[in-house]
């Protein structure tokens, strides 16, 4: 039996990040592919493999409603239990797919820089396209809770 092969697109699409991550994710080495003539294709195995090793869940709710989750965190080991840490949820309505893209892949670039400010941080994303809204729960200190609600406020003026 064939195993399914999919794009960077299709890839992009599953996982609600635009093409240029799932290629930065392929360059890394985070998600395996392979060339397919001047194409990269990834496998369903590798796709899966790469999911549970970024805690990345796609969940099909019981009413169809398709739900694109994303966690990631940061931490330096060099750092210990801050003395006070902050979770916050944060809800973003009237959102359609590419302002979801935007302001996700705005947040990961966020979490997957170097800044060693972040600490033992925490941000996961949940985009329901039946209700048109993005979910942000944040964990960590005082500081990145303040800096990524201010961040998200510029991100969603209008």
């Amino acid at each position: 039996m064939e195993e399914k092969l999919y794009t960077i697109d299709q890839v992009a699409e599953i996982l609600g990040m635009h093409h240029k991550t799932i290629r930065k994710f392929i360059t890394e080495g985070k998600l395996r592919a392979n060339k397919v003539g001047k194409q990269w294709r990834i496998s369903g195995h590798d796709l899966s493999l790469f999911m549970e090793n970024s805690d990345i869940q796609i969940d099909t709710k019981k009413d169809e409603e398709s739900l694109i989750e994303f966690s990631t965190s940061k931490s330096n080991p060099s750092d210990s239990r801050n003395k006070i840490n902050v979770s916050t949820v944060v809800d973003i309505n009237d959102l359609n797919i590419d302002e979801y893209n935007r302001i996700s892949n705005s947040l990961l670039a966020i979490m997957n820089s170097k800044d060693p400010n972040l600490g033992l941080s925490t941000i996961k994303m949940q985009y329901s396209e039946k209700e048109n809204r993005l979910r942000v729960l944040l964990w960590g200190d005082i500081k990145f809770t303040e800096e990524i609600l201010n961040f998200i406020e510029l991100l969603t003026e209008r």
